[in-house]
């Protein structure tokens, strides 16, 4: 079901395993709930990434159950997300939002819920997402006898090599991120550059199969409503969390060395809030000692729907992330058919092929993004030629469906071995 390259495994984005009948899943994500508004601090790419897995397993027939920490009072115990998947909230810890990483502590009630919940009614697969995630579902998994994949989505040794002492996770994750990668049945790795920084935590290549995460090829496409455009000649556009460590201090540095262009962050905490916002006010306060303060919007967060719209109407997309587990956002501009220029890390090394698809640069440096967009602004014949490219890239190799697939297959690698091992047919 897998196939070898180099020294590590990925599952084939057209795998089409043999029909392995109707799988009960649970997909287990502690903090990043499918039903969360997106743009929040611990909202963003994880939450997208189950929630549409989810439906594209359940497109491939199966049943699907998304495991997510109650946040909040009033909630049903379950909610159904669309036909094939169901949200179950689980009673851990306070029912309001914590931020993630004072979650840990609450680790361990999530996982006696699983125990019990799935000892009277088991799922054939378990797979898990974020560290937290694994651990809960690991020692429930344990407990049952049930098979267990697990998806990091991030991992410490990064972030702890990236943000130093500004690193807020428990000082155990790293610790457990081991644990979970040696005791779970295999990794699945979103990127070749997580496999290899997996290889220096001690897990093994042979664990670990890569599948990418997605984007909805019907949703984000490059025809559709377009947000309205400005008096400027060029907009550039970033979107997704307003942390430090995406970039967007270097977009703004960046302007200044492009008259007549625009920056557009979309992104954070909702419009009315979004003068309350630290980030925002830290930002805003860089833009206006750079002298840009009047090229700088930021949107807050919005509705998904008006995700695509807000893509069409950049004449280049930037992602100039400090680190970047695997990044969604290059994959939805590129599906907008708009060019991406983006920081050389992680997945974004993997989705972005430069130069046919946008151009990739090092990270936290404003001179090299801006004279990547300037060559890009300077020549619309490029720009369309990229996006066009990576229109094409993306339903090549990242559409759900192929993920899904790509993901059951990994699936029924598991399950067919372990049925090899108990003689069980």
């Amino acid at each position: 079901m897998t196939s070898s390259i180099g020294s590590y495994r990925t599952a084939p984005l057209d795998a089409d395993p043999l029909d392995p009948g109707i799988l009960s899943i649970a997909l287990v994500s502690e903090h990043a709930s499918p039903l969360a508004a997106l743009g929040g601090v611990d909202a963003g790419g994880q939450n997208v990434h189950v929630a549409c897995l989810a439906g594209a397993l359940a497109d491939r027939g199966h049943r699907v159950t998304v495991y997510t920490r109650r946040d909040a009072t009033g909630l049903p115990d379950r909610v159904p997300l669309r036909e094939g998947v169901e949200v179950h909230h689980v009673p851990a810890g306070p029912p309001e939002q914590l931020p993630k990483d004072e979650l840990l502590p609450h680790m361990s009630e999530f996982s006696r819920y699983l125990t019990r919940i799935w000892r009277t009614r088991s799922p054939d697969v378990v797979h898990s997402h974020f560290w937290m995630s694994g651990l809960a579902s690991l020692r429930a998994a344990r407990a049952l006898g049930l098979p267990l994949l697990h998806t990091y989505h991030a991992l410490g040794t990064v972030k702890r090599r990236h943000q130093q002492l500004a690193d807020t996770s428990p000082p155990q994750r790293i610790a457990y991120e081991i644990d979970v990668g040696l005791g779970c049945d295999r990794v699945i790795a979103t990127c070749r550059d997580e496999v290899v920084e997996l290889g220096r935590m001690g897990i093994p290549a042979g664990r670990t199969s890569i599948v990418p995460c997605g984007v909805d090829t019907d949703r984000f496409t490059p025809r559709g409503p377009v947000a309205p455009r400005g008096s400027h000649p060029h907009r550039l556009l970033q979107c997704g969390r307003l942390v430090p460590r995406k970039g967007a201090a270097v977009s703004i540095e960046g302007l200044t060395l492009l008259p007549g262009a625009e920056l557009v962050v979309v992104g954070g905490p909702p419009a009315d809030r979004i003068d309350e916002d630290p980030e925002v006010r830290r930002l805003r306060a860089l833009a206006r000692a750079a002298g840009v303060a009047d090229r700088v919007t930021f949107t807050g967060g919005v509705p998904s729907e008006e995700v695509p719209p807000w893509l069409r109407s950049a004449d280049v997309v930037v992602c100039p992330a400090d680190y970047e587990p695997f990044g969604i956002v290059p994959l939805e501009a590129m599906a907008c058919g708009r060019p991406v220029v983006a920081s050389a890390v992680g997945g974004q090394l993997d989705t972005i092929a430069d130069p046919g698809t946008g151009r990739l640069v090092p990270p936290r440096d404003p001179g090299a993004l801006a004279r990547a967009v300037a060559a890009l602004l300077a020549d619309p014949a490029a720009r369309e030629a990229c996006g066009t490219a990576g229109r094409r890239r993306v339903l090549s190799r990242y559409g759900w469906g192929q993920v899904a697939a790509a993901t059951e297959a990994a699936y029924c690698a598991i399950l067919d071995a372990e049925s090899a091992a108990t003689g069980a047919g």
